[in-house]
């Protein structure tokens, strides 16, 4: 069974991104905060991904230490996979003009193996200005 982890941002979970986080502000990722992971935990992994545009990834995030409890607004994680526009790190969302996108956050706490502990998701939605 996996144990409760919560994972929260500068917007309530279902809310509305900041401008700031996408591509038409600042395009810098979001803070995000979580609470204490589960024992045996050896890691954070973080994946971003819009569900309205067949799960684009915006960012792919790995090797977040145990003890972390966050990642600061425009901080880089250890080590960064390719984002669906081509670059590792963070890539905000940019949707076409239209309905708001639906994009999930989800953070999953690792053991040494790299089994699942547990795992946060929060929902977030854009639309383009």
């Amino acid at each position: 069974m996996l144990l409760a982890l919560v994972l929260t941002s500068a917007f309530a979970n279902g809310g509305e991104i900041p401008r700031k986080y996408t591509c038409d502000g600042a395009d810098v990722s979001p803070p995000l905060h979580w609470t204490a992971p589960p024992a045996g935990t050896r890691s954070f992994r973080l994946e971003v991904v819009d569900v309205s545009a067949h799960r684009f990834v915006h960012w792919d995030a790995r090797g977040i230490p145990a003890t972390s409890r966050g990642l600061a607004a425009g901080q880089h994680a250890p080590r960064e996979g390719t984002n669906g526009f081509g670059s590792s790190g963070w890539g905000g969302p940019c949707p076409p003009h239209g309905p708001a996108h639906t994009y999930v956050f989800t953070l999953q706490a690792l053991d040494k193996h790299g089994t699942v502990l547990a795992t946060a998701r929060l929902t977030g939605r854009y639309a383009a200005a």
